[in-house]
């Protein structure tokens, strides 16, 4: 234990060397991606009793809470089924362990988890898988199933099935369940990982003949017409949201490699499976055209990767970040288990730290997987609290989506309650959803000294609430208080300031 101790000692200490190429700025910055994803397929929740999984969740967004965790990308839609009241497509097996069959008590884990996200001012972000339908044929679809009444829109791929990207009832579809879950619950994204177009099977063509003779007019090959299938899809889910809530964002995790090299002189000096080519996935075209509102590219390899090395990686996606938002997805496993190589002493984490905030179009990350993070695998959750998290971060502004901040609190005053001595406030007046107050930041400052609120380390609370318990002593030392508002889009509007003695 005292050794594991030493080397994290030792990993911060490095941290000062590492970040010669950061400003000071950016070793604690105010606004910072920090999210991690719930994954549900790998079955963690299948099975479990009702109150013993709400336990278990809570538990987890307790300990991520604590590690500067400010948003979740929880799985609700794994193989076209669903880990909420979908009134579209079955309860999932992940669930309950045969699709269909309703939880026993009734609950829903989505709502369940917005309302906890929301309890501990995270966002929270709906995953969805687009195309998968079964991971395995083995698996059993429930009656209701979409494919039972439609078995025309699937393929059979290797071992698994998928809706057809070519046909325009699939996207339908798809779309159908988008809106359903934006138009009942309040997400603040609606997130897709690198699924699009199956992983190649070697040796195995997708079977898509038949639709390529049917709607493949005007491509010469099937590559280009499968990236426009995409392309249509990913089009129509963005319009789809934005005529709903339009502050409500879409993001895609892809693959690591858009291209490589020796596909295309502007892909990244890497030699593995591509994105464009591979998964006819055109994610910089998404980002390009403004059809995707983030970007979390998964470099889950190491420094030193001989096909693909993180670092060339996080150069090349910063570079193309294509005026769009961009987050890392790391890897805890990965970053824990490779030495750093120029400090074999200690562990990635450092410099992949320092490489990701080296760069301005990388506004954060999201920790693959959140399960690591809570275990504190190779101390890796320690790091975050003790460094790289050390203070609290506001979610990035999306100012394409909306750049307009909400009005100032009103009415601030301290009172004595039977619950102590609390600061209230009132919610600035808001025309629309877009305006209104959602979440408020306060901020504490000494006598003397300056204000500056683009200083994180003088956040004492970002709440939902409006009012804040003040810290009360002996009534004698004199601080600075500062209420601010936010929108549903992290927009921060201008600052009222409160002297109080505590």
């Amino acid at each position: 234990m005292k050794l594991r101790h030493y080397l994290l000692l030792a990993a911060l200490s490095l941290f000062t060397g590492v970040m010669a190429q950061v400003t000071s700025a950016n070793r604690y910055p105010k606004r910072e991606f920090r999210a991690a994803w719930i994954q549900t397929v790998n079955s963690q929740f299948k099975g479990i009793p009702t109150e013993r999984l709400k336990q278990i969740l809570v538990s987890q967004l307790n300990s991520l809470q604590g590690a500067g965790i400010n948003a979740i990308i929880f799985q609700v839609r794994p193989e076209a089924d669903a880990l909420y009241a979908s009134q579209c497509e079955p309860w999932s097996r992940f669930l309950t362990g045969t699709q269909g069959q309703v939880p026993s008590p009734m609950w829903d884990p989505m709502q369940f988890m917005i309302e906890e996200c929301q309890k501990r001012n995270m966002e929270f972000h709906a995953w969805i898988n687009p195309y998968r339908v079964k991971t395995s044929l083995k698996n059993q679809l429930a009656p209701e199933h979409i494919y039972h009444q439609h078995p025309e829109w699937f393929v059979t791929y290797g071992d698994q099935l998928f809706f057809d990207p070519a046909l325009p009832e699939s996207r339908e579809f798809i779309c159908r369940v988008v809106s359903d879950i934006v138009s009942r619950y309040d997400v603040d994204a609606i997130h897709m990982d690198d699924y699009f177009y199956p992983y190649p099977v070697k040796g195995l063509d997708f079977p898509d003949d038949e639709s390529f003779a049917r709607y493949g007019g005007g491509f010469s090959n099937k590559a280009d017409w499968r990236r426009s299938n995409v392309n249509v899809l990913i089009r129509k889910i963005h319009q789809t949201i934005r005529a709903i809530k339009p502050w409500v964002k879409f993001g895609v995790s892809p693959f690591g490699i858009y291209r490589n090299q020796k596909s295309d002189p502007l892909g990244s000096a890497t030699n593995g499976l591509q994105n464009y080519d591979d998964l006819y996935a055109d994610v910089l075209l998404w980002a390009r055209e403004g059809w995707i509102d983030y970007n979390i590219p998964q470099l889950y390899w190491q420094i030193g990767h001989k096909a693909a090395d993180y670092e060339t990686l996080v150069k090349w996606w910063a570079t193309h970040s294509e005026n769009r938002p961009l987050f890392i997805g790391q890897s805890v496993v990965n970053t824990i288990q490779h030495a750093d190589p120029k400090n074999p002493k200690i562990n990635q984490l450092p410099r992949k730290m320092a490489l990701q905030r080296a760069y301005q179009t990388i506004g954060g990350s999201c920790q693959w997987y959140a399960g690591a993070v809570v275990e504190n695998r190779g101390m890796y959750r320690d790091a975050l609290v003790k460094e790289y998290h050390k203070y609290p971060a506001l979610v990035p502004v999306f100012d394409f989506m909306d750049d307009k901040a909400p009005g100032k609190v009103r009415k601030v005053k301290r009172i004595f309650t039977d619950d102590g001595y609390i600061l209230f406030w009132t919610a600035p007046k808001a025309k629309t959803e877009m305006d209104k107050a959602v979440r408020y930041v306060v901020y504490r400052f000494a006598k003397n000294e300056k204000v500056d609120i683009d200083d994180p380390s003088h956040i004492v609370a970002i709440t939902r609430h409006p009012f804040y318990k003040l810290p009360y002593e002996t009534g004698k030392t004199k601080y600075r208080y500062v209420v601010t508002a936010l929108d549903r889009l992290h927009n921060e509007s201008k600052s009222v300031c409160k002297t109080v003695k505590l």
